[in-house]
């Protein structure tokens, strides 16, 4: 598992695309730790990846002008600068207050946010629907992630450990990848070009969402056949 993560950080990391890279490590180490590892090794490799993470931000110039204007992102050179999406996404929050201008009335996917249709759609939702809006997608995809693991829970009852373990594994990407993007657009992490599943416009992230979903779909299918004692 080391040796494929390994392989495609590479290429991730030479692209270059941490967002992606820190998925794909998300989604391992929490395989890993549902797993079952020993604590000790879990730690130590938390501890090593957090340690080239900070390196790669830390010696990376871009990256590193990144995150010094999320910190500040309303100082004039950051507003106009690395910070621009973020004030601007927090405009759009701001503008939505608690029910939002209404649906298709966003001023700031207007050219004034970019990547409006991608990376901070989440923007535009808290901009024409609001804070009942932003609370929707949050309990949606909070709902999803928690029906995934219990899905994941009933296989390993009937010690399906692969498609228990694969799953899981599907409900961190979408719990990770989620959270990352909505926190961007917050202003609660720094700025990553990551998308919001099933939300942000795209095709082969939408794809392979479906393809994600259709698996867990199979899984609970042939859960609920073992419950009536049936073969699958």
């Amino acid at each position: 598992m080391a040796f494929v993560v390994g392989m495609v950080g590479l290429l991730l990391i030479l692209e270059p695309d941490l967002g992606a890279f820190m998925i794909v490590v998300s989604i391992v180490m929490g395989v890993i730790f549902l797993g079952g590892v020993n604590y000790k090794v879990f730690a130590a490799l938390v501890a090593a990846l957090v340690s080239g993470f900070v390196a790669m931000i830390i010696f990376t110039p871009y990256r590193a002008a990144r995150l010094f204007a999320y910190l500040d992102p309303w100082q004039i050179d950051n507003a106009q600068g690395g910070a621009y999406q973020l004030t601007q996404s927090l405009i759009a929050f701001g503008r939505g207050e608690l029910f939002g201008v209404g649906l298709g009335d966003s001023i700031q996917k207007m050219d004034y946010l970019p990547e409006a249709h991608t990376d901070f759609i989440f923007a535009v939702i808290g901009e024409e629907f609001g804070l009942l809006g932003v609370w929707t997608v949050i309990i949606a995809f909070t709902i999803l992630i928690r029906r995934m693991f219990a899905i994941a829970r009933e296989a390993m009852a009937f010690e399906r450990t692969f498609q228990a373990l694969a799953v899981q594994g599907l409900a961190i990407w979408f719990g990770v990848q989620a959270f990352i993007n909505m926190g961007v657009n917050m202003g609660v992490l720094p700025t990553k070009g990551l998308t919001l599943p099933f939300v942000s416009y795209g095709g082969s992230a939408i794809l392979m969402g479906c393809l994600a979903i259709a698996f867990v779909l199979r899984v609970d299918f042939e859960n609920r056949r073992l419950m009536r004692g049936e073969k699958v």
